[in-house]
């Protein structure tokens, strides 16, 4: 559930443009369930046809979880596979289970740790999608940021810190706005408002 959307607004999307995918309900059905948060599903659908139009060959996902917000990115490449890492193994094998049972395994690698230091690994990342604890977010971008492609996208959840990014003045909102202080010096970059606020970056 969005918290920038009113309720109708919010209504609305869903009702309008519905969900046909099983395992995607499954998937919302146990975040509910284990009062496990993932992204909404408007943003999942964003990140579906931003990875149909770039065409990624590597995409990066650092904070995991089950596999929500990967399974759209899966769903989406022709080629190439996303790398989910979350730091608790439980989570990942709960990814890897709807992956298999959405016909998906292929396309994806699943890795258990320290979610910026298991990123290192990996060059010429095309996507690199942030969902990871929000006081890391400037350090990930910070140690990853050369490991993008030359066209590399940085997409960051929750930026918008439960719509109080202004009002708050905790540890995490300040961080959160250090680094879309950052992004903006640094990145040509948007804040989309949709579910808790989807930041997308390209280097200029």
């Amino acid at each position: 559930m969005s918290v920038i959307f009113s309720k109708d607004i919010t209504d609305y999307i869903y009702n309008t443009f519905y969900l046909e995918d099983d395992v995607l309900k499954e998937m919302e059905k146990y975040g509910r369930d284990n009062e496990f948060p993932i992204i909404d599903r408007y943003s999942g659908t964003f990140l579906y046809i931003l990875t149909k139009i770039k065409n990624p060959d590597l995409i990066v996902e650092l904070g995991s979880g089950f596999g929500y917000s990967a399974y759209h990115f899966a769903k989406a490449l022709k080629r190439g596979k996303v790398v989910l890492i979350d730091y608790q193994e439980k989570n990942i094998e709960k990814a890897r289970y709807f992956f298999e049972k959405g016909g998906l395994i292929d396309k994806a690698e699943f890795r258990v740790g320290d979610a910026v230091e298991i990123a290192k690994e990996y060059k010429d990342i095309d996507i690199l999608f942030l969902d990871l604890e929000k006081l890391r977010y400037l350090e990930a971008v910070k140690n990853l940021e050369n490991n993008l492609s030359k066209n590399g996208t940085i997409i960051a959840d929750n930026v918008l810190w439960h719509g109080d990014i202004l009002s708050r003045n905790d540890k995490k909102a300040e961080k959160l706005r250090a680094f879309n202080s950052y992004m903006a010096q640094n990145y040509k970059s948007i804040i989309i408002p949709i579910g808790d606020g989807l930041l997308v970056a390209v280097k200029e």
